[in-house]
């Protein structure tokens, strides 16, 4: 069966800083498939699925502890790290320095 509310791991980054600063400005790492902006068409790879998309979905029903590779993938993505980003759509930090 599939649920009917749909809870999401997001993953972001800020430039501040300090990140506990209520002015800090936190932008969001977009995936090539997974749910996000609404204003985007989906992607239809029918019958595939992008494979860290996939694992986000599962992901957001478990901790962190029963998935440690968020942790790698998180820590890739703050190193700005090529092949961690070219997994995602978008880098919001790309031309800039690493969050």
């Amino acid at each position: 069966s599939i649920t009917k509310e749909r809870t999401e791991v997001v993953l972001q980054g800020t430039s501040s800083l300090d990140p506990k600063d209520p002015a800090a400005v936190w932008e969001e790492y977009d995936f090539k498939c997974k749910p996000g902006d609404l204003k985007r068409r989906p992607c239809f790879i029918t019958p595939y699925h992008y494979r860290l998309d996939w694992l986000m979905w599962f992901a957001a029903f478990q901790t962190y502890e029963q998935n440690e590779w968020i942790i790698h993938l998180a820590g890739k993505l703050l190193a700005q790290e090529e092949e961690a980003l070219s997994l995602m759509a978008t880098n919001p930090f790309a031309g800039r320095a690493p969050p």
